[in-house]
């Protein structure tokens, strides 16, 4: 190739790409100084999987939602009133209004990218005694006033139960998948993480990028083998923290294709040019294709090149994912169904398979279910919601009930029967036992905090159990509570 026929180097696309992946240090600090829009990127805000908030304006609920967008969750809050969730809950969380008791108010819209249930549901229940002063010892737990009820507990605990759990088992994600893009929901986040990284940077004249449109994500351009080029790709910023992907088998990703040959690649380690672990897969001409990706059959390269004496890929340090249409398979072999010119990949999800299975549907329920009628209890020993439970319309009955919803559901579950609620800070150990023995005392803000738990654990799954607080200050070992508990 002659200097007149070679195309010239176009610099300033390979500039924009050096500057969106922050490649050279000086770049990026030069960007932090002087640029606004690197204050508005928020690939480095990893958003942690969607949980839904049955309940979330109640005393443990709004509890829960506050954690929860605390820790980076995306939040749909399931509740009555939109106006009043908004007071009570803020902006930065999604309001989906409905009751459980009026099943057609439950629309398949609020379980959209949902990967868990937190269900803080329950009958009202307050003093008689309606003054403030009452109301703030009654819920602190400090004494006792007798209560009344102001929903019916059959139509709450139960009927309830029964329409969330309806709509959850049809709509909710599996519980051994995680999805990292989903295309068919286009968020700014997403805009901002994926870029294009074609030839350019070795001087070719190729051209991609990726577009969110009609539910998809759309990798697109022309490819060219001008200038010894021959790639296009498109690759996402680094993940700060690198995602941690060890309990999973692999990626799979949902793909309508042109008929080419493309490769995933991603990487274990945050260098720009470093190793790149690599699989080939095919298309169908506008045929949608699912692509498993086993985490083994990942192929280390550098450079279009195997490097044998690197081990396999680290799951456990995801630093970023890239799709690239390319000339070249590995080690000087062509690609075999490889074109130059316009080329299109429609792409609807990035998720990772194979994973243990977490619970799907936390539900909050109560100490003291199984003793109301129970042979051998002795009703002056017990807490007032067992001694009352016909005057308070069945209540504990009900929520018992409410538990056989969830257990026969299908649906991988933790259900936590907490002692009586108090106001008290969160800060004291706790301990679970079975058998609906236990009497105690446990903090709302720890009730809230075992439950954004129990949704990363295995060990939680198809777990029953009740909790209270011990008496001394302490971490809990979140994992050996589970782990110590026998399956239902």
């Amino acid at each position: 190739m002659t200097d007149n026929q070679r195309s010239r180097w176009d610099l300033g696309r390979l500039w924009e790409t050096l500057t969106y992946f922050e490649v050279i240090p000086f770049i990026k600090c030069w960007q932090r100084l002087f640029s606004r829009v690197q204050s508005k990127n928020n690939h480095n805000k990893q958003v942690k999987m969607k949980i839904l908030v049955a309940g979330a304006t109640g005393g443990v609920g709004k509890r829960v939602v506050r954690n929860l967008i605390d820790r980076n969750y995306s939040v749909i809050a399931l509740v009555r009133d939109a106006n009043r969730g908004k007071e009570i809950l803020g902006n930065k969380v999604e309001l989906f209004e409905a009751d459980l008791t009026i099943p057609e108010t439950l629309k398949p819209q609020m379980m959209e990218g949902v990967r868990a249930v937190i269900c803080c549901t329950g009958t009202r229940v307050q003093p008689v005694e309606g003054d403030t002063p009452t109301r703030e010892k009654y819920y602190q737990g400090i004494k006792f006033y007798l209560p009344e009820v102001v929903d019916i507990p059959e139509q709450v605990e139960y009927e309830g139960m029964k329409n969330l759990v309806k709509v959850v088992s049809q709509h909710i994600q599996p519980a051994s998948e995680k999805v990292l893009f989903d295309f068919t929901n286009p968020t700014a986040d997403i805009k901002e993480t994926w870029g294009a990284v074609d030839d350019v940077v070795m001087g070719g004249v190729s051209q991609s990028n990726i577009r969110l449109a009609e539910k998809k994500g759309i990798f697109s351009g022309i490819v060219s083998t001008d200038n010894n080029g021959g790639f296009a790709s498109v690759r996402t910023r680094n993940f700060t923290p690198p995602l941690d992907l060890s309990g999973y088998e692999g990626i799979e990703i949902r793909v309508t294709g042109d008929g080419k040959r493309y490769k995933f690649i991603t990487r274990c380690e945050g260098k720009w040019d470093g190793i790149g672990y690599c699989y080939s897969f095919d298309t169908v001409y506008n045929f949608p294709t699912t692509i498993r990706i086993p985490f083994k059959d990942l192929i280390p390269v550098f450079r279009a090149k195997t490097v044998k004496e690197t081990g396999e890929f680290d799951s456990s340090k995801v630093y970023s994912m890239q799709l690239m249409l390319s000339k070249f398979e590995y080690d000087g072999e062509l690609n075999p169904k490889f074109e130059t010119g316009s080329f299109g990949l429609e792409v609807e999800y990035i998720k990772a398979y194979g994973g243990k299975s977490k619970p799907q549907f936390v539900l909050i329920s109560s100490a003291g279910v199984t003793r109301p009628g129970r042979p051998g209890i002795n009703l002056a020993e017990e807490p007032p919601a067992v001694r009352m439970n016909e005057q308070l319309g069945g209540i504990l009955t009900w929520k018992l009930r409410g538990e056989e919803v969830v257990k026969t559901s299908g649906l991988s579950y933790t259900i936590v029967r907490p002692c009586a609620l108090t106001e008290k800070p969160g800060d004291k150990v706790l301990v679970a036992e079975q058998g609906d023995n236990m009497r105690g005392q446990i903090s709302r803000d720890a009730v809230a905090q075992l439950c954004i738990e129990a949704i990363n654990l295995p060990e939680a799954v198809n777990k029953t159990f009740e909790v209270r607080e011990e008496d001394k200050q302490g971490n809990t070992n979140w994992q050996k509570l589970f782990s110590d508990l026998p399956k239902d």
